[in-house]
């Protein structure tokens, strides 16, 4: 921020009961809020947001280094993960923390007081869910090994399955496996979602229980959609993968932290599991030479499901229209349940 207007202008926004994020700009009678872009980069704010919002201040802060004197901002836009000087920047009057991304298992939840924390969730939920349904399409008709660049042994005779009264086991039914089973249900799939709370799903034809063995035991196709928390690292375990039917497919789009990946590479050596596609893994990014990229039942992308010409903007769009909302008084979008972690 760097002027004396501003740091009175945060103080006095402190001080406002009825508009605690706002502060009144003495020489124009203009309501102000100062938001800490504390992001890697210069995408935000664009122009477009800048003309939207005349009545906010916009201070770039850079994710590392110090962080300068008398800097004070009630808004933080930050990166879903832990930073070299994210401390000083909370400390700086930051009430409410906004993260760029859809979960927050990166971020250091225990630094942010009594602080409200908001994500991105859901934003890219359709190129996701769009990424599933490749995947699943891919593997019930064999591509793309069925692709031939010489003559093949046989023409016409194929033994390629189909989506049609195939069964697909949805572990957690947040925005991206709602968004995959509606794009799923057009082909015909019977879906089973394992949820920890078992309420109905709002997507119809979408059985839900809160039984994950009983879930996974019947399924072609189990997609990985929980968010990672402490209750759920490695939840895809020996046992579990011992649950799913003989040649199942794994597709993990959540977190590499989910699964067990020792496990997981026991089960596809043995033959049990058929096949995985993964998106996510454990590191990232993962080291040359590691199993994963050599294994021949692995289909393995560098995290980049989420993509799209319009996914930048539409995490951009999380954070703005909650601004929006911040601004109005109103309640928040996506605030992130601090004691569960999403």
């Amino acid at each position: 921020m760097g002027s004396d207007d501003s740091v009175l202008f945060a103080t006095l926004a402190r001080t406002s009961r009825e508009h605690p994020a706002r502060l009144i700009d003495m020489g124009q009678n203009t309501p102000r809020t100062t938001v800490l872009v504390h992001l890697w980069g210069d995408h935000y704010p664009t122009p477009e947001v800048q003309s939207a919002f005349p009545e906010v201040e916009f201070v770039p802060v850079l994710p590392k280094g110090p962080v300068a004197k008398g800097l004070v901002g009630e808004v933080c836009f930050t990166q879903a993960a832990a930073t070299e000087n994210l401390d000083e920047v909370l400390g700086c009057g930051v009430q409410w923390v906004h993260a760029l991304g859809h979960g927050v298992d990166h971020f250091p939840l225990d630094r942010l007081g009594d602080r409200i924390l908001t994500s991105a969730r859901g934003a890219n939920a359709v190129p996701i869910a769009e990424w599933i349904v490749a995947m699943i399409l891919t593997a019930a008709k064999q591509l793309p090994e069925r692709w031939v660049d010489q003559p093949p042994e046989r023409w016409v005779l194929a033994d390629l399955n189909s989506l049609n009264g195939a069964t697909i086991a949805l572990i957690g039914l947040g925005s991206i496996n709602r968004a995959a089973a509606t794009r799923l249900r057009p082909f015909g799939c019977h879906m089973v979602a394992a949820t920890r709370s078992g309420s109905p799903s709002s997507v119809d034809g979408v059985e839900v229980t809160t039984d994950l063995h009983a879930a996974v035991a019947a399924a072609d196709h189990v997609v990985v959609g929980a968010p990672l928390t402490p209750a759920t690292e490695g939840m895809v375990d020996e046992a579990l993968l011992a649950a799913m039917k003989p040649g199942a497919h794994l597709v993990n789009i959540a977190r590499g932290r989910l699964v067990d990946q020792e496990a997981l590479r026991r089960s596809l050596d043995s033959g049990h599991l058929g096949l995985a596609s993964l998106d996510v893994c454990e590191p990232e990014p993962l080291p040359a030479g590691h199993w994963l990229y050599e294994h021949p039942q692995v289909r393995l992308s560098p995290h980049v499901s989420w993509s799209d010409p319009g996914a930048l903007g539409r995490l951009h769009d999380s954070f703005t229209s909650n601004l929006r909302r911040w601004l109005d008084g109103d309640d928040l979008a996506n605030v992130v349940d601090v004691k569960a972690g999403y």
